[in-house]
């Protein structure tokens, strides 16, 4: 969980880096991923949510660098702690109201949006500063972000440095992709299948960096490495605390409404990264604290609002992961008898998670210790195609695993090879097609918005698709379509129950005999179709 926590917080740091002129730096990474990894692991109720630093947060930073440098830079640094301290308060008056009580009604429709929209953002922004104007215009409209290090490699220094970063980049992305997917399978011992699977970060790392450092061409082609700087010490030239006091008032008011998009930010993004770690799947016993945890993260955003770092927050991707590297399996075999004879089909059973605070508590000293200089000398012989593909890693994670893809592959797929039980075959290709479209709308809307200087607004998207979903969508499908196409995110009881409870469902309370004798209808000459087929 180290690696799979500090790697992408590093990669997005080093994307911050580039784009801020140097004001965010290794060791503010690891600064923010240890004061979120100590408060929360100590105070946290939901200590099994990991908190660190986003992608979403390094877009929210270098586009307000982006604004206040056109009237000036050096404004930057105390207006973030002015936008760190309203969001904190706005934290603060959320959690006392007890509005994470209205994540219960966040569905699949909205969360899966959102996690397209982030596997979209890991590895597609719009790209500059790669040294060649033309390059940079050419990948704005590509959008490629895992590309960006690698165009960099190309357009700074020569192409052999270029094709070797891609070469590494690849292969990185391939080695941990592969160790992960051995995990899944039933290839080797159930022993050997889980360390490969949970050390495929530190196997894939440790191969490739020294990669890099192999004697000969290999390392005479100098590919660029991860900058570093001074043990305990911000990037550049300043003190921790950031004189804020200083700053002109008509600029702290302007970092009012800023702040207020940050609270948005994290009020979905923290909030939902808690639901997916306490998932139903996970045999859980002890409840969620959603309110006190939101209060937690405001005090955790002042404090590093004070201290000019990236504000740290719940980590969608790695937050389900933690707990499932905690969660107990057992393999039993499961005998199917078919017209062909018996065979044995593999039947993974959750017996029970070891919630505890320990894990996430060494995770914090680990990255505390990442600090000190011998360390800071291993991070800095890493070469930063390694952090391109930690962005392929992530982002395409979240997006393989997303329904959108997966419905949109259900269909495109030949129909003879679906299953005839299969609910989709239940509900019209075309109102399937329909729902995603609404779905794609979201995304691309958020997509597209995060590609100008108006990026800091796509919070405001990603809430608004909670009411698009309670309000519109029950007027144009019927309840059966509504529930084989959507679920709500938060599917465990003892997290509803944390939540104010199981909302009801609008299309419940406007069912339709109709539709639903129609549907039935519908659905047995599918079904005699696809085995006739």
């Amino acid at each position: 969980m180290y690696f799979v926590n500090v790697l992408p917080a590093l990669a997005f740091t080093l994307d911050m880096y580039r784009r801020t002129d140097g004001q965010y730096g290794v060791n503010e990474a690891l600064f923010a991923s240890a004061l979120a990894a100590m408060v929360f692991s100590i105070l946290g109720a939901q200590p099994l949510t990991i908190v660190g630093i986003t992608g979403l947060i390094s877009l929210f930073n270098y586009t307000i660098y982006d604004i206040i440098k056109i009237y000036d830079a050096a404004l930057y640094p105390p207006f973030m702690v002015w936008v760190a301290i309203w969001a904190a308060i706005f934290h603060w008056l959320f959690a006392i109201c007890n509005t994470s009580d209205y994540m219960r009604y966040v569905t699949d429709f909205s969360s899966q949006s959102f996690g397209m929209y982030v596997g979209i953002i890991y590895i597609s922004e719009s790209l500059h500063k790669s040294g060649n104007e033309k390059a940079t215009n050419l990948i704005r409209y590509l959008s490629v972000k895992g590309v960006e290090e690698l165009v960099s490699e190309f357009t700074l220094f020569n192409s052999t440095q270029g094709y070797l970063s891609c070469v590494i980049a690849i292969l990185y992305f391939g080695t941990i992709y592969s160790l992960e997917a051995i995990g899944q399978s039933t290839l080797f011992s159930p022993w050997l299948r889980g360390i490969l699977a949970d050390y495929s970060y530190p196997i894939g790392t440790i191969f490739w960096v020294g990669f890099a450092h192999i004697p000969g061409p290999l390392r005479r082609t100098n590919v660029s490495f991860l900058p570093t700087s001074r043990a305990f010490y911000p990037t550049i030239a300043r003190n921790w605390v950031v004189e804020f006091w200083t700053l002109p008032v008509k600029w702290i008011f302007v970092a009012l409404p800023i702040g207020f998009l940050v609270m948005l930010l994290f009020y979905y993004d923290h909030n939902v990264s808690s639901i997916t770690a306490q998932a139903k799947r996970f045999p859980l016993k002890k409840p969620g604290g959603f309110h006190w945890d939101f209060f937690l993260l405001g005090i955790t955003t002042f404090i590093g609002g004070i201290f000019f770092i990236p504000l740290p927050n719940g980590l969608v991707p790695q937050a389900p992961v933690h707990t499932d590297s905690l969660t107990v399996y057992k393999t039993n075999l499961k005998r199917l008898s078919s017209s062909e004879g018996e065979h044995v089909e593999p039947d993974v059973i959750a017996e029970r998670v070891i919630e505890q605070r320990v894990s996430h508590f060494i995770m914090g000293l680990a990255l505390i210790g990442t600090m000190t200089g011998p360390l800071l000398v291993v991070l800095g012989i890493m070469p930063k195609s390694i952090f391109a593909g930690v962005f392929f890693v992530v982002g395409w994670g979240s997006i393989e695993s997303n329904d959108i893809l997966k419905r949109l592959i259900w269909l495109a797929r030949e129909q003879r090879f679906i299953q005839p039980d299969d609910p989709l075959l239940t509900i019209r290709r075309s109102k399937i097609g329909f729902y995603l479209f609404w779905q794609a709308l979201g995304v691309l809307s958020t997509v597209a918005i995060s590609q100008t200087i108006a990026a800091i607004g796509f919070p405001v998207l990603i809430i608004a698709l909670i009411p698009l979903r309670w309000k519109l969508l029950p007027k144009m499908f019927t309840k059966k379509e509504l529930s084989i196409l959507d679920a709500l995110t938060a599917d465990n009881e003892v997290v509803l129950a944390s939540l104010g409870g199981k909302p009801e469902m609008p299309e419940q309370k406007n069912e339709d005999p109709y539709d639903e004798a129609e549907e039935g209808n519908r659905t047995g000459a599918v079904r005699r179709r696809v085995a006739n087929s």
